[in-house]
């Protein structure tokens, strides 16, 4: 049964975590001295005071059982977007709540949708809030770790169900004290990683302020710039390159790194789901690539190459970081990022989306089903490489798709419904539900998300939610059975 004394106390319990977290923006506003530290301290006092009662009320209660960790999860997502969005609200830079929680929310679920942009240019918020923007993608993806070792899971969600060698599965409703370990190690892989991105665009000519930006940003697969241009406003091919690097290196799964990192770089190709990922890039790559030259997109092949190929993987991996206009290149070249946006990172990784592992058992499925035409007798099990895959998890993985496709369908028809245009809309539900952060139309690349209504940016927040947590995660709160002692 659930025990609302334990969620609100694990909730107060995030938002203790965000205080602490919003003591390195306090540093960053006192070092510029651009007038946002008072809005930090003020947020800093706020949290403190409401996540330290929340906490006390179940701080000595009994173990978390299942359904009771489903509401944490999600209650601390939405806890943690309207904690961080108090520095924007009570500085003044973005006066509207909606907006605020609309920008925290895309920060913590590490989308990359705004609404700063054309509208309001990123570079007039100051230096301790802009940090605190990309910083709440960083911590974002430390959630996004623990969420694919311990939660999901739980749930038979597809993906880590493939990866039990290295994620080993929860016992008796309770989280295992090795995944709490697992844990441990793979954030220590995120810090590792994160640092040697800062130092290499550090050395690369970025500011250290805008290295650590741009290494939460990316790391975290959310795509939060400290400018209007994004990853354009920086004239530099070494600084692009390192960004591809590490966009690929965080749309992987980490517990491979980890494998790495014991000295085990085979893991890499023995997984079917990395190499399908690799593929993925190369020929969407390619085919743009193509594309962008048959079109004269760029000066130079170096230059076409180099922008297709960090677009695909800014796509696929759900980072979303624009280095020029991919609305200019055509319609054919639209279609082919749209469709990266339906398939997404890697099972394991800081990336959103379906997840690639998701979209391979959907297509052997549909072989499966193919094959049974012909041989209606035949026993064909479903297999990933040498893995053979359950068949509650296909079952699972089809509801996922169908879930997904059904809430993109029905938001863009929802949204349109506040008259604006079709691809807009589609644009914008895909953008957030993947999240992606840039879409189509009026949120392109180059746009803002701040001219819509507030109605529709609460209707994005939830996608976002939605798809941060894997959908299931939070409708399982929406069924009756979930509430029954």
């Amino acid at each position: 049964m659930l025990n609302p004394q334990k969620i609100i106390s694990l909730v107060g319990a995030i938002m203790l975590f965000v205080a602490a977290m919003l003591i390195f923006p306090l540093l960053v506003s006192l070092v510029y001295q651009e007038g946002d530290t008072i809005a930090f301290v003020q947020s800093i006092l706020i949290v403190v005071v409401v996540g330290g009662m929340m906490f006390l009320q179940g701080r000595k209660k009994r173990d978390i059982n299942l359904r009771s960790g489903f509401a944490v999860v999600t209650f601390g997502w939405l806890a943690m977007a309207f904690a961080g969005a108090l520095p924007f609200y009570l500085s003044g830079a973005i006066p509207n709540f909606t907006d605020c929680v609309f920008e925290s929310m895309s920060g913590f679920s590490t989308t990359g949708s705004s609404i700063l942009g054309p509208h309001l240019l990123i570079e007039s918020l100051p230096k301790g809030l802009l940090f605190w923007r990309s910083l709440t993608h960083w911590i974002g993806g430390m959630g996004i770790i623990l969420l694919s070792l311990a939660i999901l899971p739980l749930l038979g969600v597809g993906g880590m169900q493939l990866y039990r060698a290295e994620f080993p599965g929860p016992v008796k409703d309770k989280l295992t004290p090795r995944i709490k370990t697992t844990a441990s190690i793979l954030w220590g892989v995120y810090v590792l990683i994160s640092a040697i991105e800062f130092i290499l665009l550090w050395i690369g000519g970025m500011t250290w302020f805008d290295a650590a930006c741009h290494t939460f940003g990316t790391m975290a697969t959310g795509g939060f710039s400290t400018h209007t241009a994004s990853i354009a406003a920086f004239d530099s091919r070494f600084i692009h390159y390192v960004i591809i690097i590490f966009m690929f290196i965080a749309g992987t799964n980490f517990a491979l790194h980890f494998r790495l990192l014991k000295g085990k770089p085979g893991f890499y190709w023995k997984s079917r789901e990395f190499r399908v990922y690799v593929v993925l890039i190369g020929i969407f790559s390619l085919v743009l690539f193509a594309n962008n030259l048959i079109h004269q997109q760029f000066n130079s092949v170096e230059e076409s190459f180099r922008q297709s190929l960090f677009h695909v993987i800014a796509i696929i991996t759900t980072t979303g970081y624009g280095a020029a206009d991919w609305e200019l290149w055509g319609g054919f070249a639209q279609v082919l990022l749209v469709s990266l946006m339906l398939v997404g990172g890697m099972a394991g990784s800081t990336g959103g989306g379906p997840k690639v592992v998701r979209i391979m058992i959907v297509f052997r499925q549909i072989i499966v089903e193919l094959k049974r035409l012909i041989h209606p007798q035949a026993v064909l099990p479903l297999r990933i490489g040498h893995v053979l895959v359950d068949e509650g998890i296909v079952r699972n993985v089809l509801s996922f798709i169908l879930a997904f496709m059904l809430i993109l369908l029905i938001s863009t028809a929802i949204i349109s419904a506040f008259d604006i245009d079709i691809v807009t809309s589609f644009g914008a539900s895909i953008a957030c539900l993947s999240n992606i952060g840039p879409g189509l139309g009026d949120v392109g690349p180059t746009d803002d998300f701040g001219h819509f209504p507030s109605t529709v940016k609460w209707i994005l927040v939830m996608l976002m939610m939605l798809g941060r947590l894997e959908v299931f995660t939070v409708m399982v709160l929406f069924s009756r059975h979930f509430w029954r002692k």
